[in-house]
């Protein structure tokens, strides 16, 4: 029998400009989008660490991040 003893996504995720905004109010919505999407993590009591948050030459940002999978452990995962 096997168990899972530790589990953790490491996730790229793209936040790009919405094309129906001008380029100020979307760099603006896409940050927005960025500390509602940490806020929601944190809400739901999901342990993760960001491992770079980088803001591309458009405005979008690309964020990596290491989160919990489901409620297993992530051990050394987020040390």
């Amino acid at each position: 029998m096997k168990r899972i003893k530790a589990a953790c996504l490491l996730q790229t995720i793209h936040f790009q400009l919405k094309d129906d905004l001008g380029h100020d109010a979307a760099v603006r919505a896409v940050k927005e989008e960025v500390e509602h999407y940490k806020m929601q993590l944190n809400r739901s009591r999901t342990k993760y660490q960001v491992v770079d948050e980088e803001e591309q030459p458009d405005g979008s940002i690309l964020l990596r991040i290491k989160k919990q999978y489901n409620n297993y452990s992530c051990a050394e995962y987020l040390d």
